[in-house]
């Protein structure tokens, strides 16, 4: 019998620690029974079985940078009514052990050593694969230029705020444009925040960050477009931004997306 490759078979993952990132999202350190050396923008499977029998399961981008191949971090956000959320959320401690399987995909990966101009957008919790790029880049010392481009609904969802803010002081090719969607415009302490939405506007003010190069006035598109851009959210969210993306000007060979939700 031929043995399963590695990434799809279960194997069990005990808890390390979990930590509140925001009012609806715990970060959950597990270490590895077997290592399994994951991609930027890889995802595990987490399966739970109750004592009658029954499954669930649920997948989760791996957060963390690609340097730990024993153990992984896992942003998860509780949604009402879910089953694998709320287990996390209100049962699982340090200590525990949980199944999972990984990592999965391979569409959606960048190499920490990928030194052309890349522009990541997320939207809410979709920022946990794309914060294993950001600091799997950060690990492998590569300042090429990257802009990331945040959605949140309020200041309280900013998902690893300290961790981004110290990202712009110490590289000076990381450029951070957060953006608030349900909170009404006002000063904020950090200055870095802008409310609204993203839209087409401050995709390009991004890429302007991002390339140096804004382009014509005129025709309202850049000279210079990033190499890659890399969009994570819900569906609704996925399909504007690569709308505006394409309509910049971007082939769509050079947009990868990953989308959550149901």
């Amino acid at each position: 019998m031929s043995e399963i490759e590695p990434g799809k078979k279960w194997q069990i993952a005990t808890v390390t620690s979990v930590r509140k990132e925001s009012p609806r999202v715990k970060l959950f350190a597990l270490n590895l029974a077997e290592t399994t050396p994951h991609r930027a923008g890889q995802y595990y499977d987490i399966r739970l079985t109750a004592p009658d029998g029954y499954q669930t399961q649920r997948s989760y981008s791996v957060s963390s940078s690609v340097v730990h191949s024993d153990s992984i971090e896992l942003a998860i956000e509780l949604i009402n009514d879910g089953e694998v959320s709320s287990y996390f959320h209100d049962v699982v401690s340090s200590g525990d052990q949980i199944e999972v399987r990984g990592p999965i995909g391979g569409h959606f990966t960048l190499s920490p050593n990928y030194s052309k101009p890349v522009l990541l957008i997320a939207g809410g919790s979709g920022i946990a694969p794309i914060m294993s790029m950001i600091r799997s880049k950060r690990d492998a010392a590569n300042a090429s230029p990257t802009a990331l481009l945040f959605s949140f609904r309020t200041e309280a969802d900013f998902l690893f705020r300290s961790e981004l803010v110290d990202q712009v002081k110490t590289n000076v090719g990381f450029h951070l444009l957060p953006v608030v969607t349900r909170t009404a415009a006002r000063e904020n302490s950090s200055g870095i925040l802008s409310f609204g939405r993203i839209n087409r506007d401050s995709i390009l003010s991004a890429i302007v960050s991002l390339t140096g190069n804004a382009g014509s006035p005129a025709s309202g598109y850049p000279q210079s477009l990033p190499a890659r851009a890399y969009v994570c959210g819900g569906s609704g969210f996925v399909e504007a931004m690569g709308n505006h993306l394409l309509d910049i000007g971007m082939g769509l060979h050079d947009i990868r997306t990953e989308r959550f939700g149901p």
